[in-house]
């Protein structure tokens, strides 16, 4: 194969697509940040407010409105909003996740080889951290599409220039277009890559010239002009709230401080990284020796020169998440496919002894990684609950021989096809889990429960449903955005005030406020039911039940 044609594009895109499908319907909302997106969009579809984002009645300010467009209308389309469907909010991560394997497919091509391309492709795909960012209704995909294209338009101004041959307008349009999206999407974040990749180039090679074929004089106006419009209506509309708190407290705040119990020290990123890039992780370290040799190389330079600002500023700022270097996996998965195709047929260990010793430590966490993977699905449904399932049991059964396969073929230095048996193990495992598994752990899917009870019992169409001991987002999109967070003494006050309408959930150990203050005010409540399970976002066990008002 000489090249990557529109067929293999396509059947690329269906792979992935086929890859990312599984359990997007029937996955619930995924606590804390997923509902959010989710409830923020389906109240911009009701309110008919396209431009003030927000979370019941408080504004969410953290970043512009673009997510919330594409959820909106990817909803919208479907016509779905009543039925509170998570998989129509999901759609935007599902085209996005889609699109950059693809990109990554045709920029692997362009500078190692067709292939380069599809390997990386493969193995940015299967990465834990992309499996689970590209199934959720959040930002991180739709960024990394837009950092794709922004890399993509440098490439070529800069491939250009390595060939003496003229950059057309398409690619400098494709470059500040992205940029101007990525804004949309998560402001200034998309220049750390997008204005990142450019400044290393021109440190390590000490020249611009390839700079100009982007056509900066006027570039920079296209990218403001798509972020511009909407940057006014909010300041307008928010009286200047939106940039305080935006890039204020949301953005600068996370370089000072550890936002939301976040903070970890510089390496965290490169620490997780074994299994947010698993099963790459233990071949990009194998590839560290091709990168070293090889840096000078303008292909190899400029994936290195995507990837080390943006690694290097987010091991620095103080709140860190993993997702927050996932627009490098693409340059990593790149470079990894290049070196795993270009090492000899037995690939030799380090000759020191501290490289040998380092190498095999990484693979055995690499390994103990996977075979972790492989048993999760059938352990966690025994754990959580009791049963033993013969479907999930097909996951270990395909999977876990495909890893000894990967283990063996590495200790005989036969790194590709190592590379390729773990792939396979990790399609198996990951399909399996979102097929199989996820779906039925029902002990950790409080919010659907809970929402199926209170529908059970809901004595008016806009009834309001007070939380006394259960706070997480996710039961605010499916119960409905008149539910109230407070406390179980609040939620007694709410029963009062709505007695023909209300409803309340508390646990169990928060009934005896509840029921105290009931009394303080002449009533008592009614038992309707009660749910049991596990907040995973928490680790607490709890027993809810739901009550309505009533007369002692």
């Amino acid at each position: 194969m000489t090249r990557l044609t529109l067929r293999h594009y396509v059947l690329l895109a269906l792979c992935a697509f086929l890859i990312f499908l599984p359990g997007r319907a029937t996955l619930p909302p995924l606590d804390r940040d997923e509902p959010r997106y989710m409830e923020a969009s389906a109240q911009m579809l009701r309110s008919g407010d396209f431009i003030d984002v927000r979370f019941q009645d408080r504004p969410r300010y953290l970043q512009p409105a673009g997510i919330y467009w594409l959820e909106a209308a990817s909803v919208a389309a479907t016509g779905t909003l009543r039925q509170k469907a998570a998989w129509a909010y999901r759609i935007p991560s599902l085209l996005a996740v889609t699109a950059s394997v693809v990109l990554t497919a045709w920029i692997g091509a362009t500078l190692f080889g067709p292939a380069s391309g599809l390997l990386a492709a493969a193995l940015l795909a299967v990465s834990v951290l992309m499996t689970a960012e590209g199934r959720m209704a959040t930002i991180d995909t739709t960024l990394l599409l837009a950092v794709l294209l922004a890399e993509t338009g440098l490439l070529r101004a800069y491939l250009d220039r390595e060939r003496d041959r003229p950059t057309p307008l398409s690619a400098a349009l494709l470059y500040w277009t992205a940029l101007g999206a990525g804004l949309m999407l998560k402001g200034p974040v998309v220049l750390i890559p997008g204005f990142g990749t450019p400044l290393a180039l021109a440190l390590v090679e000490r020249r611009t010239d390839w700079w100009r074929r982007l056509r900066p004089s006027w570039g920079w106006a296209l990218m403001l002009a798509i972020v511009l419009p909407w940057c006014v209506a909010i300041g307008i509309l928010s009286h200047g709230d939106f940039f305080s708190r935006a890039v204020g407290t949301n953005f600068l705040g996370k370089v000072a401080s550890g936002q939301q119990a976040h903070g970890l020290p510089p390496g965290y990123h490169l620490a997780v990284f074994a299994i947010a890039f698993w099963p790459g992780s233990i071949f990009a370290a194998m590839a560290l020796p091709f990168v070293w040799t090889r840096r000078h190389l303008p292909s190899v330079r400029f994936l290195l020169c995507w990837i080390v600002p943006h690694w290097l500023v987010f091991e620095a700022i103080a709140t860190k998440l993993p997702h927050y270097v996932l627009p490098t996996y693409p340059a990593i998965a790149l470079l990894t496919a290049a070196a795993l195709l270009t090492m000899p047929a037995r690939w030799s260990w380090p000759v020191s002894r501290w490289g040998r010793g380092a190498l095999a430590v990484y693979g055995t966490l690499w390994f103990a990684i996977g075979v972790a993977l492989c048993l999760a699905g059938p352990v966690l449904l025994w754990r959580l609950e009791h049963v033993i399932d013969l479907a999930a049991l097909i996951v270990p059964a395909g999977a876990l021989p495909l890893m000894g396969v990967a283990l063996w073929l590495l200790l005989r230095g036969e790194a590709l096809r190592a590379a390729l048996s773990a792939i396979g193990a990790a399609t198996i495992i990951h399909v399996g889990l979102f097929l199989t598994v996820i779906p039925n752990l029902q002990t950790i899917w409080l919010s659907p429960r809970l929402a199926a009870l209170v529908d059970d019992y809901r004595p008016c169409p806009d009834t309001i449903v007070a939380s006394a001991s259960y706070s997480e987002p996710s039961l605010v999109f499916l119960v409905g955005q008149n539910t109230a967070l407070v406390g179980p003494a609040g939620a007694a006050d709410l029963l009062r005030d709505n007695r023909a309408c209300g409803l309340a959930l508390v646990d169990r150990k928060d009934e005896p406020v509840f029921h105290a203050r009931l009394r303080q005010d002449g009533l008592d409540a009614i038992e309707f039911g009660r749910v049991t399970g596990l907040n995973y976002s928490t680790g607490k066990h709890l027993d809810i039940g739901l009550f309505g008002p009533s007369s002692p």
